[in-house]
């Protein structure tokens, strides 16, 4: 066999094409983990940096209005985290005041409740599906594991048929079951990287909510004592 043929049997798609159909089925399951990683990668941040450019700008002009009932019924239902941080306090807050309550202290727990129900209830919606790039990073490696396992008894048992030990034999059925690993190491390397940096981005971005959250809330909170 020539060097030349010799590469081409050991390319991606001829190792793809001569391998065992469980091996195959292994590599298009990896493969199409690692599609749907990307597309998870990609869309989640982009989001994640839209949202914080936007929240940037909303929340400068939040805090430069005069008359923040005025800005919220002028831009209270953009579709921001911050924005209906603003309408879920301003909510609580005129429900409190119409009950023309005394206890300004019950007052300031339920402000505290419904505002920090509402970082968590966005936190959760920006994370959705982000636990498919944690599960893809944990399980791809030992998926194509199993693969490379598969082939390579396959071609111990192949050997043993063939009664002939030579590493021709044996070097086309090991390298279709190592490239199996490689395909899950390929979808588990991007899908660890990414869950790091997108989690690492969603707990500064909550870091971010709970502080204006809390200086929305004393914002409220001086209201309730000049209306007190």
């Amino acid at each position: 066999m020539t060097a030349p043929e010799a590469a081409n049997l050991m390319s991606p798609l001829a190792l793809f094409l001569h391998a065992d159909v469980v091996v195959k089925a292994v590599m298009i399951g990896l493969l199409l983990a690692s599609v749907w990683t990307w597309g998870i990668i990609l869309t989640h941040g982009a989001r994640l940096r839209r949202i914080n450019a936007a929240t940037n700008a909303w929340e400068r002009d939040f805090w430069a209005a005069k008359d923040i009932d005025a800005f919220h019924e002028a831009r209270g239902k953009d579709d921001l985290p911050s924005a209906r941080i603003v309408t879920a306090g301003l909510t609580e807050w005129r429900r409190s005041v119409g009950l023309g309550s005394a206890d300004r202290s019950g007052a300031r727990e339920r402000l505290t409740t419904v505002m920090s129900a509402e970082v968590e209830q966005e936190l959760d919606r920006l994370s959705d599906r982000l636990n498919i790039l944690a599960t893809v990073a944990s399980a791809a490696p030992f998926i194509g594991l199993f693969g490379t396992v598969w082939g390579i008894m396959r071609s111990f048992t192949a050997i043993a048929g063939a009664n002939n030990t030579s590493l021709a034999v044996v070097a086309p059925g090991i390298a279709e079951a190592l490239f199996a690993t490689a395909i899950g190491l390929f979808a588990a390397i991007p899908a660890l990287i990414a869950y790091n940096r997108l989690t690492h981005g969603l707990d500064r971005l909550e870091a971010r909510l709970n502080r204006f959250a809390d200086r929305f809330h004393a914002t409220l909170s001086r209201e309730l004592e000049r209306d007190g």
